[in-house]
C-alpha cells in the first residue's frame, strides 16, 4: 500500500472520530499494508471489522462489497473505509451503493482509489480509474470534506460525511474510464477484454514477464559460474 493512502487515513480520521466507534474496512486483506493498524493506534474503537472477498490477514469476515447490506444491515457501521479496493470491482455502482448504506447517517466514508494514468495491475482483476470529478458525482448525496489528488501515484482520495437525511442520489449515467478498454464507458462487459487496447495491454504484461524471466536465468547462470567464494 502506498505511503500516501496510510497517511492520508492517519491524518483524516481524527482520535475523536474513531473512539468508541463502529468501524468496517471493506477490502481489509492485509497485502502490503493496511489501515486497521492506524485505526487501532488513534483510539479505541468500540468494534472494527475488516471484511474482503478471500481470508487473510486483516480478514475478519469474508463477504464481497456488493453484500455489505445483506451481511451487516442498513445504517450499521459510524465509519466505513475502503482502500484502493474501487478499482478491482465489475459492479461498481453496487459496491458504492453497499457502502453508502452500511454506513450511518453523519457517519464517515474514508475511500481512495486510482486514476488514469496508473498502471493495469491483475489482484484479483482491474477495471476502473476514477477523478475527482467523478467522486464530486458519485458522493453528490453526501458532505464532501476532502476530495484531493494522491501526491505520490495517480489517484483520488475523500472523505465523505453521510448526512442525517440521506437521500441516495440516481448514479446511473456516470461513465467511468475502463482501465480496460482505455474510454470512459458505463458498464464492464466480457466481451470488453477483446478489445484492441486489452490486447496491448497483455502483450506489456507478456513482454515484462518474458524479461523479468531472462533476467532471473542471467542471474542463475552468472552464480553457477562465478560461484561467492
Amino acid at each position: 500500500m502506498h505511503a500516501s493512502v496510510l497517511l492520508f487515513a492517519a491524518t483524516r480520521l481524527t482520535p475523536d472520530d474513531v473512539r468508541n466507534r463502529r468501524i468496517l474496512e471493506v477490502g481489509s486483506h492485509d497485502v502490503n499494508g493496511s489501515v486497521g493498524a492506524i485505526l487501532g493506534i488513534w483510539g479505541s474503537p468500540a468494534e472494527y471489522v475488516g471484511v474482503d472477498i478471500t481470508d487473510g490477514p486483516g480478514v475478519d469476515v469474508v463477504c464481497s462489497a456488493q453484500k455489505l447490506i445483506d451481511h451487516f444491515g442498513e445504517d450499521s457501521f459510524d465509519i466505513v473505509v475502503s482502500t484502493e479496493m474501487l478499482v478491482h470491482v465489475r459492479d461498481w455502482r453496487d459496491a458504492v451503493h453497499n457502502l453508502k448504506r452500511v454506513c450511518k447517517p453523519d457517519g464517515l466514508l474514508l475511500l481512495t482509489t486510482r486514476s488514469r494514468g496508473f498502471k493495469y495491475h491483475t489482484y484479483p482483476d482491474d477495471f476502473w480509474r476514477y477523478e475527482l470529478h467523478d467522486m464530486e458525482e458519485i458522493f453528490s448525496d453526501c458532505e464532501i470534506l476532502a476530495n484531493v489528488s494522491d501526491p505520490q501515484w495517480p489517484g483520488v482520495f475523500v472523505k465523505i460525511r453521510k448526512p442525517r437525511d440521506f437521500s441516495e442520489n440516481d448514479i446511473a449515467g456516470v461513465r467511468l474510464y475502463s482501465v480496460i478498454t482505455g474510454q470512459r464507458q458505463d458498464r464492464f462487459l466480457e466481451s470488453d477484454r477483446r478489445h484492441r487496447h486489452f490486447r496491448r495491454i497483455q502483450a506489456k504484461l507478456r513482454r515484462r514477464a518474458l524479461r523479468k524471466r531472462l533476467r532471473g536465468s542471467l542471474l542463475t547462470l552468472r552464480r553457477r559460474l562465478f560461484p561467492t567464494p
